[in-house]
């Protein structure tokens, strides 16, 4: 029997307490490893629940400002224009002195019928004055103008005809009982609340709309042929089960849609959702019914597959 203190012993025992030293090492760094494939796996997402409210399905429809009555100022002699008191966008009031005309029979004769008798006073010259108020929106003739009897001169629009005209698919003319108060925002973002005051009695024939006559109060004056957004209520619901709308996905014929809910904290599965009622920012869920503490991935679910591992992030 060998001695067990011999050289040859000691150098085996030591050999064999390298190789389990080594092979320990090893399985410490694949576990390691395999660890941290595991985090890195994992995508990080934001999460959210089900939100209980009210919800409208509404659009947006143009609607263009406009003075819905004109009048037109007219010669009331044949003659030269002799002054003009008014210009272009000038507003004026009713009784205005808008021209005078000098006829053209004084034009001609001159002062000669005040020479032969100085009580006539004759002048020859007529006053042509506003029948309404309003902006001048027409300025057709200047000083020295020949006009006949009956010519237009200007065009007056009047101030309290001022609407917006909205142009309404016939097919939501049902929606105008809920909707006699209408905002409308104009460009730059300032709103006007306005009132349906009439409908116009003809429709389009190539867009198939109606006129809806929008009457608003404004203080600063606002330009015709403006092109505000109409804001119209299709219908609405109270308490109504919704989620974002980055939350919901959907394939790429917008037939089936989903959700990704979290069945733990690091993995999240598949749930097929029928949709309501759409916003702008969202999403009413029909079905099925998600309790206040499902957790539903909000962002970092595009893409995701069924059961897919998932590390809950704070936004």
């Amino acid at each position: 029997m060998k001695n067990l203190s011999s050289p040859y012993f000691k150098f085996l025992a030591l050999a064999c307490v390298c190789l389990v030293l080594t092979v320990s090492a090893c399985n410490h760094d694949t576990a390691a490893a395999d660890e941290d494939a595991a985090v890195k796996s994992q995508t990080p997402v934001t999460v959210t629940s089900i939100n209980n409210g009210t919800m409208a399905d509404s659009i947006t429809l143009n609607a263009t400002s406009s003075f819905m009555q004109k009048s037109y100022v007219k010669a009331n002699a044949i003659g030269y224009i002799q002054k003009v008191y008014i210009k272009p966008g000038q507003y004026v009031s009713a009784g205005q002195l808008l021209f005078t005309i000098k006829t053209k029979e004084a034009q001609s004769i001159g002062n000669t019928i005040n020479v032969l008798d100085t009580t006539f006073k004759f002048s020859g010259v007529n006053r042509i004055k506003a029948a309404s108020s309003g902006y001048i929106t027409q300025l057709l003739h200047q000083v020295g103008d020949y006009v006949q009897d009956g010519e237009q001169l200007a065009a007056i629009s009047d101030k309290e005809s001022f609407a917006f005209v909205m142009q309404l698919p016939y097919e939501l003319q049902s929606t105008l009982h809920n909707n006699q108060d209408i905002t409308l925002t104009l460009p730059g973002g300032r709103t006007l609340s306005g009132r349906v005051a009439s409908v116009l009695p003809s429709v389009d024939t190539l867009s198939q709309t109606q006129g809806v006559v929008i009457r608003v109060n404004s203080v600063d004056p606002i330009p015709e042929n403006l092109v505000a957004r109409a804001h119209i209520i299709k219908s609405a619901k109270s308490n109504v089960p919704s989620l974002p709308k980055s939350a919901v996905l959907a394939n790429e014929t917008q037939t089936d849609f989903w959700v990704m809910k979290l069945i733990n904290d690091t993995t999240a599965i598949k749930v097929p959702v029928q949709k309501g009622i759409e916003t702008t920012s969202q999403v009413e869920v029909l079905s099925p019914k998600f309790s206040p503490t499902d957790r539903i991935v909000v962002t970092g679910n595009y893409g995701l597959a069924d059961t897919a591992k998932v590390k809950i992030v704070k936004p």
